[in-house]
């Protein structure tokens, strides 16, 4: 064999175990760092969760809601993965010349489609870096290393078009429509001599076995993580309703020192597993950010930044602790923070590493890491996790950090805090008396309303309880629409019931907010009153309280069926229960709520009851049901000044405002709350009003002007 080969194998096996060899290397330090957090529990279900891997991996579906960035993303994900049998073939040609991949009579039709999927990638690589770079879309980042992946998927292309072009050259053989490219390639450069080709092929197939090995070393080490982390969260994603939160267990040990006791997450570690996990498969893609109302409305938070300054601080302490370095080859990156913590951890010899190693384990992760002020700015929309295309999760882990500074710090918001002890003196966010919570009925006192004591005193049974949630009860807007509904019930002979001054709030404010004490106690006194009256079915106006009852009560022992009053009033129309007859002469724009929509994927009933009003002309705004804006409400924050930026509601209802409606609904108390106000700061409250679902039906029903509501 030709001493140069054979030269060029041994270098070959060389830099290829090396570049494995680190490649494992990195992983398993990843793994090690995420072994960290606390272990989790999933279920098995493997057909499901395949399923999603064809969904959201090799489906690509969240990507493609960015039609633009999605379809670029679909070229270099299925490019990069079937160009590899040709970087296969090209590295072949290298070890052993002038031959190939034994396909036999299937090689030429290879070689063609090989060249059209390189073609594909460079045309994507080129259209990545005009969106970034030239078009400048504001989520992406720009810089060295942003672009870095960029050059090196450009390279590794060229390098496979001119090295088979080089090969015909070296080789003697005939240019074919098969290598179009290459073949054109050779004719270009036809005038070189058979030495000087294969000179230059060398240099082609060395720099890209290079740089593919160098890819693979940097990928686990770089956003570019999430090429392995990815399909790994995908697959192990919660099986549980959207946004859903888990209980915190408040039985202490008895042996535990009062001092260790906390709640919630107040060091990195504090986190499962699997929310680790989703801090290496972020694609830093900016789209969470993109369409998050606090980072929209100037506010401090940037989930997608959350994740990455997590991502950071576990790999920062994951050092420290394993004494394993994050960055490899090591000696390339000796100077750096983690890898200096790694070998102080390794060798704990002097003082000056022993303190430093203190420093980075007593960092705290609210406050050094994360501060108050982005944990507060979140409305839990979950607007961040429904565009996120590998299904990580914010929400739950800025709940989790609310947890530890509102349960183990005592740290809240002055007006939250006020909220806080109002609803657990009165059940209800004003400190109003829970003796009123039934007053609301003498608004209309024709519309029968009983409660459930009521009904069991005259012997009667009701279907539904109608939950009418503290905002119901209390606020005067929102009483209106209790009653619409109530009205809208008794019309279609349902037989219902309320609690009246024992309903007590839902605690979803509490929850969120990170009071999950009160939040159980709550849970428990209502449960209470649930069993007591043999309760079998909910139906409430407010989609917290919907949410809150369907999807995290039953951790709590609730077997009931939960409704929003949108869901059963499109029933009841379909059903004839319900028949609107007066004309709305209305230009309705539909606000989707983030808790009946984002988080329990009722869109459509809504629109459905507005498309059964006769007069009414439904538009759509821009952004709309699943990417539907936030109207600044959610996660406690109806209760809590914004003091940052300007006001969620206001920018919703400006994109509300650009469709020109002359109304603007909703099916949810708080954001119709937030939309008035937002038609007040706008000055626009005279000619464009806001109304309920249900009020706007009942105003078909049973109203005979067409005078506004305000």
């Amino acid at each position: 064999m030709n001493p140069l080969l054979v030269a060029n194998w041994i270098l070959f096996l060389g830099v290829l175990v090396y570049g494995l060899y680190l490649f494992v290397r990195v992983v398993q330090t990843r793994v090690a760092y995420i072994k960290l957090g606390k272990k989790f529990e999933y279920d098995r279900r493997l057909k499901r969760r395949l399923q999603k891997i064809w969904i959201y991996v090799f489906g690509q579906k969240k990507l493609l809601k960015d039609k633009k960035s999605g379809i670029i993303h679909v070229m270099m994900f299925y490019g990069f993965i079937l160009v590899q049998f040709g970087a296969i073939d090209f590295i072949w040609k290298g070890l052993a010349p002038d031959s190939h991949l034994p396909l036999g009579p299937f090689y030429p039709g290879f070689t063609f489609f090989q060249e059209i999927v390189t073609l594909t990638i460079l045309v994507a690589v080129i259209w990545a870096f005009y969106r970034r770079y030239i078009e400048k879309l504001v989520r992406l980042k720009r810089g060295f290393k942003a672009g870095l992946v960029l050059i090196f998927i450009g390279t590794l292309m060229v390098t496979v078009l001119v090295g088979n072009g080089m090969g015909i050259i070296w080789h003697g053989h005939e240019g074919a429509w098969t290598e179009p490219v290459a073949s054109g390639i050779a004719s270009a450069f036809g005038w070189l001599p058979p030495v000087a080709a294969a000179t230059v092929f060398f240099i082609m197939w060395w720099i890209h076995l290079l740089i593919l090995l160098t890819f693979l070393v940097y990928v686990p080490q770089s956003k570019h993580a999430h090429l392995l982390a990815a399909p790994v969260n995908v697959f192990l994603s919660r099986e549980e309703p959207p946004g859903k939160l888990k209980p915190i267990n408040f039985e202490m040990d008895e042996d535990a020192d009062e001092e260790d006791v906390s709640f919630g997450v107040g060091k990195i570690e504090d986190f499962n597993q699997l929310q680790m996990i989703d801090f290496y498969a972020c694609v830093e893609c900016g789209r969470c950010t993109n369409v998050c109302p606090a980072s929209g409305s100037g506010k401090m938070l940037s989930p997608m930044d959350l994740i990455i300054k997590l991502r950071d601080h576990l790999t920062e302490k994951g050092a420290a602790v394993t004494g394993q370095s994050p960055w490899v080859p090591s000696y390339a990156f000796s100077g750096t923070e983690g890898n200096t913590l790694a070998q102080m951890s390794r060798s704990q010899g002097s003082d000056e590493a022993a303190a430093t190693l203190d420093a980075v384990n007593s960092k705290s992760l609210i406050g050094d890491v994360i501060t108050e002020e982005e944990l507060w700015a979140c409305t839990t929309c979950r607007n961040c996790e429904d565009a996120c295309p590998v299904m990580n999760e914010h929400v739950d882990k800025i709940i989790d950090l609310r947890r530890y500074l509102v349960l183990t710090e005592g740290k809240m918001d002055a007006d939250g805090q006020r909220a806080m002890m109002n609803i657990e003196r009165q059940g209800n966010p004003w400190g109003l008396s829970k003796k009123e919570r039934e007053d609301w009925r003498q608004l209309d006192e024709d519309v029968h309303i009983p409660t459930v004591k009521e009904l069991k005193k005259s012997g009667e049974e009701f279907e539904y309880l109608f939950w009418v949630s503290s905002m119901g009860s209390y606020d005067n807007r929102s009483q209106k629409i209790a009653m619409a509904f109530a009205k809208l019930m008794n019309a279609a002979d349902i037989k219902f019931a309320i609690l009246g001054n024992k309903e007590q709030n839902s605690g979803d404010t509490a929850r969120r907010m990170g009071n999950e004490f009160l939040f159980q106690e709550l849970a428990e006194k209502n449960m209470k009153e649930f069993e007591k009256h043999n309760v079998k079915k909910i139906i409430t106006i407010d989609p917290h309280a919907y949410n809150i009852f369907k999807n995290e009560y039953p951790d709590f022992g609730l077997e009931a069926e939960v409704y929003h009053h949108t869901e059963m009033l499109s029933e009841w129309l379909k059903e004839g229960r319900l028949k609107p007859e007066g004309v709305v002469n209305e230009k309705i724009t539909y606000h989707d709520s983030c808790y009946l929509g984002r988080y329990n994927e009722v869109y459509q009933p809504p629109r459905e009851v507005l498309e059964m009003i006769p007069g009414v002309e439904v538009v759509e705004m821009k952004r709309n049901r699943s990417n539907g804006m936030c109207c600044g409400a959610g996660g406690g924050m109806m209760w809590m000044e914004e003091k940052s930026g300007n006001r969620v509601n206001v920018a919703r209802t400006e994109q509300a405002l650009e469709v020109e409606p002359t109304m603007i609904s909703s099916g949810c108390p708080f954001c119709l709350t937030m939309l008035s106000d937002g038609t007040k700061a706008k000055e626009v409250e005279e000619e464009v009003s806001t109304m309920d679902i249900a009020e706007i039906l009942a105003k078909s029903m049973f109203e005979k002007t067409e005078e506004k509501t305000a």
